[in-house]
């Protein structure tokens, strides 16, 4: 048991370098949320043309699969 805790401990290690420093955190939230408002003000927009265009692909497809018996 305690050769599977430190294995696992170990394992773990590696995982730290990717946790960025807390004085830079700050930071990396900031431009994460900016990140996130601007590209919702893009989703928006673009949400009801996406919906519009599957919706007609599969109104296509599936007239194409009743005409072909």
């Amino acid at each position: 048991m305690l050769q599977l805790f430190f294995a696992v401990a170990f394992s773990a290690v590696p995982l730290t370098l990717y946790v960025p420093p807390i004085r830079s955190l700050n930071l990396f939230v900031e431009t994460i949320e900016t990140l996130l408002r601007q590209s919702t003000e893009y989703t928006v927009r673009l949400y009801p043309r996406i919906r519009l265009a599957c919706s007609r692909i599969l109104a296509y497809v599936l007239r194409i699969r009743n005409l072909i018996p």
